[in-house]
């Protein structure tokens, strides 16, 4: 039987005491001291990730435990691949998370909001106010500052005549990454994918029809939009032919190879003539499941599984051209876009459950024999591919993560069509608001409503300081101009195109994104503020 972690014992008097065990094994922090550690590894976490804020942000490179390599600037992917050990380390890691999960954008900036808060509050801590004080007065705050944000906003149309505003809003999102050397050809591409699968009436778009695939080779600007399904595959059978024109698919998810008893089952072959009907009998398998396929008037056979040589042979032989190994995703988006059924069974096979494309075609690529297969055309053109390239494998994973982050900001403006202007300008506005808040509150409340207001500003000083400008100067100049011209566009002009009005830059952030940011980083900030006590084992780290 387990001793129990305490224990019972008395005095010489009759009174009871409690005796812990092993104390010496434990390690405690609690009050100041405890709010001081989950602070001081937030603040780390924070300016870790600070300096890839903004268009100008700085990339990260992390190696893996294997030697794989990782360069990027998208906050979640960076905290992602950190080997965190911290708790409170941890949950900022995944508060980037949540954000890239639910916006898909803002990751970086939601991070170093939480972490300019906690660094406020440690301030307020040291002041002698209560914890639970401070984050009521952040909640607050926050209210103040999402209200803010949604007079300053501004609707958004989302026209499929006019691609041109929501191609400024792609560019904003890819203007720090990597693949800003074809910053406009990549917002088209993401614009013109999320357009072919957008539901207006519903106002929501089905990221499961949009297929990002990469391959190594080629430059980005060889990335393309292709209106239908790329599979990384090629013919079964290199005499087949690579271009089937007005394809009839068959889309089956059987083998192409003699039925086999579910049981287990032994068979003894004792003589040539056993051997000889055993072979003619798989033989006719094969031939009836190929005709069975012909007689529905398929012309290309699309399988899930393998099928040995013989298979392959007789099909060549029967001129049916075959892919092989096709994985279940790709097997489903292949019947999605070609409005064909997936088949179990060959004997339920038939003509209304062929798919249908224009063309289907492999490409190959350069000197090197690897190709893929090109489905076009398709009966559901609502099923599209991003095919993107790059020198190196690092670029193309990049490439990804940029393209992935615009779908994900187009798909927010069809849900929600209203916009703030980035470059700061919607912080400055807000912590504007804020201090202005501040001074109509009479409790204890105010200094942390202040607090949250200075906090605000860590965003566009970060911006300006990535930038290469003066960030103290940068900042009070736009904050002064911002009063003075009533005008809440005014940002950080970190680009240097001349002016500081995000609206004639067209810097576009979703008013979604920035809303989920402050909420986000206030609730992370509250729920830190209210452990007071930690007991870990002490060769935890806390």
């Amino acid at each position: 039987m387990n001793q129990l972690p305490t224990q019972i014992a008395f005095d010489e008097y009759g009174r009871p005491f409690i005796i812990l065990r092993d104390q010496e094994k434990q390690s405690r922090l609690t009050g100041i001291d405890a709010h001081k550690s989950h602070i001081l590894a937030a603040k780390s976490v924070a300016s870790v990730i600070k300096t890839s804020l903004g268009p100008k942000g700085l990339d990260k490179m992390m190696v893996g435990p294997d030697g794989d390599v990782t360069i990027t600037n998208d906050g979640a992917t960076i905290l992602d691949r950190m080997d965190v050990e911290h708790q409170i380390a941890k949950l900022m890691v995944q508060l980037s998370k949540s954000q890239d999960d639910e916006i898909g954008d803002g990751t970086t900036g939601v991070v170093v909001l939480a972490g300019a808060l906690l660094e406020q509050s440690e301030k307020l801590l040291d002041r002698g106010i209560h914890p639970i004080r401070i984050s009521d007065g952040y909640e607050m705050a926050a209210k103040i500052a999402t209200d803010k944000l949604d007079k300053i906003s501004e609707t958004f149309a989302v026209d499929l005549k006019e691609k041109e505003p929501l191609v400024q809003l792609a560019m904003t999102t890819l203007g720090s990454k990597i693949v800003n050397r074809c910053h406009r050809q990549m917002a088209e591409i993401a614009v013109d994918a999320i357009m072919s699968v957008a539901d207006f009436e519903r106002k929501d778009v089905d990221f499961e029809l949009i297929k990002v695939e990469g391959k190594v080779g080629g430059k980005l600007e060889d990335t393309m939009l292709v209106k239908g399904v790329v599979v990384d595959k090629d013919m079964s059978h290199p005499q087949m032919p690579k271009v089937v024109k007005d394809a009839r698919i068959a889309i089956l998810t059987c083998p192409f190879e003699p039925p086999k008893p579910k049981t287990k089952h032994k068979l003894d072959v004792t003589s040539v003539e056993d051997y000889q009907k055993l072979r003619e009998y798989e033989k006719e398998k094969f031939e009836s499941m190929v005709q069975m396929v012909k007689d529905t008037g398929a012309n290309l056979v699309i399988c899930q599984w393998g099928f040995d040589d013989e298979a392959n042979h007789l099909l060549l032989q029967r001129e049916l051209p075959a892919v092989r190994w096709v994985g279940g995703p790709e097997i489903e988006l292949i019947a999605i876009a070609t409005g064909g059924r997936i088949v179990p069974r060959f004997e339920e096979i038939t003509k209304e459950k062929l798919g249908k494309a224009g063309s289907v075609r492999e490409m190959s690529f350069g000197t090197t024999r690897e190709r893929m297969l090109v489905i076009e055309e398709c009966r559901n053109s609502r099923a599209v591919t991003i095919f993107i390239r790059g020198g190196n494998k690092m670029i193309v994973e990049e490439a990804k993560r940029s393209i992935h982050d615009a779908l994900c900001v187009i798909r927010n403006i069809v849900r929600d069509n209203r916009i703030v202007y980035g470059g700061g300008a919607p912080e400055i506005a807000a912590s504007l608001a804020v201090q202005e808040a501040a001074e109509n509150i009479s409790t204890l409340e105010q200094y942390a409503v202040r607090s949250f207001a200075e906090a605000l500003e860590s965003v566009p000083l970060a911006l300006a300081e990535n930038s290469g400008l003066s960030p103290i100067h940068t900042l009070a100049e736009v904050k002064s101009r911002q009063v003075k011209e009533k005008n809440p566009f005014l940002g950080i002009d970190c680009l240097r195109k001349g002016t500081n009005d995000m609206k004639a830059q067209h810097v576009i952030e979703t008013l979604t994104a920035k809303k989920q940011q402050i909420l986000l980083a206030t609730q992370l900030v509250r729920m830190i503020l209210k452990i007071d006590d930690i007991r870990a084992p002490s060769d935890m780290t806390m």
